[in-house]
């Protein structure tokens, strides 16, 4: 009734491989652009866009990137956290060395510096795979998190070795800085967000995406068959580095604006990113925004649920915060390995059908 392919036709071979071929999987999308980009930007509260919004779209951003190169191209990284730690480094170097760039450019340069260092850390993929790639990419995030520990230059020879970002102006309105009003920070990450998730998806869908998929599939026979895995896997540290990056950036400079590298940017970060698309869905762009969401939420409703309704401590709530992500993780793992997007493609297999029996 409220979800059917009927009188839905299609005259092409564009209209049948479109991203939403069908109508009302458009309508859902356009409908959650209106509400993005017409309602929420009036009605953001602080509160609101420091909790929940900013988090869930910065998040998003490294999920996308980290699904690209997990989900699609099957090499696992355990170093997210140090290449966040890269964009935001190079976005702070960037702000203070040339103050009349605008944020825009800041970004997208910080999120390629990025990815040319993850290039660099991504050449031990053409020789080690699974478990030992992991520990290679883990390496990568102890390294460069002491690099910008350990060099004064890094946060401009700062006694206290915290780098703090400056406030940048965009179209009259401050995007960073303490001036900065929540909906400008709101629309920044949102368009970098819908963009990038657009790119991706053209990405994961073209030739590339393609040849990723294979060589995550099985790399010997996708070699027999002409695809280059140095050029495969490489392109996927860069695209991913980039994603990652611009995450990276956008958390110090418009969402937290004040960092130091082994609190914001740790190995909690890399698996904070790593559990996102394990329970949202590995090879899945509609995974990475579950994830995000789902992990960004979860520690919001346990507060109101256990700490302010049930009068439970803050600490015992975030250790039980721990309990049921790693429970979850077990479960998708064991039960639904493709995590909340199957199950979101299951239910809407569901809908169609229904009321007659699957």
């Amino acid at each position: 009734m409220f979800y059917r392919e009927a009188g839905d036709f299609k005259t092409s071979y564009a209209d049948d491989s479109q991203t939403f071929p069908i109508a009302f999987d458009r309508y859902r999308y356009y409908f959650v652009l209106a509400v993005g980009l017409g309602i929420i930007p009036f009605v953001i509260t602080d509160y609101w866009a420091s909790a929940i919004l900013i988090p869930f779209l910065i998040y998003a951003i490294a999920a996308i990137g980290l699904n690209i190169l997990t989900g699609y191209c099957g090499q696992v990284s355990l170093g997210t956290g140090g290449f966040m730690a890269v964009g935001a480094y190079t976005s702070y170097k960037l702000m203070t060395a040339f103050p009349w760039m605008d944020m825009v450019t800041i970004t997208l340069l910080s999120g390629a510096m990025t990815a040319m260092v993850g290039v660099m850390f991504g050449l031990p993929s053409l020789r080690i795979k699974g478990f030992y790639l992991a520990v290679a990419t883990l390496a990568a995030q102890f390294f460069l998190v002491w690099l910008f520990n350990k060099v004064p230059w890094f946060y401009n020879y700062s006694a206290s070795g915290q780098i703090t970002a400056p406030e940048r102006l965009l179209f009259g309105h401050a995007v960073t800085g303490p001036n900065a009003e929540a909906w400008v920070k709101y629309l920044f990450c949102f368009a970098f967000v819908f963009v990038l998730a657009w790119v991706a998806r053209n990405l994961t869908r073209g030739a590339i995406g393609r040849q990723w998929m294979a060589i995550r599939d099985m790399d010997i026979a996708a070699e027999i068959i002409g695809v280059n895995p140095l050029r495969a896997k490489l392109s996927a540290f860069a695209v991913s580095s980039f994603y990652v990056g611009i995450a990276g950036a956008l958390l110090f400079t418009v969402y937290l604006g004040a960092v130091e590298v082994g609190e914001a940017y740790g190995i909690q970060k890399s698996f904070l990113v790593l559990f996102m698309i394990i329970i949202g869905g590995l090879g899945s762009l509609f995974g990475s925004f579950a994830g995000a969401a789902f992990m960004v939420l979860l520690p919001v409703a346990l507060k109101v649920l256990l700490v302010d309704t049930m009068g439970w401590d803050t600490a015992l709530a975030t250790h039980f915060q721990f309990v049921i992500v790693g429970g979850l993780i077990m479960f998708f793992l064991i039960v639904e390995p493709h995590g909340l997007a199957r199950l979101w493609s299951l239910a809407k297999e569901k809908l169609r059908l229904w009321p007659f029996p699957h």
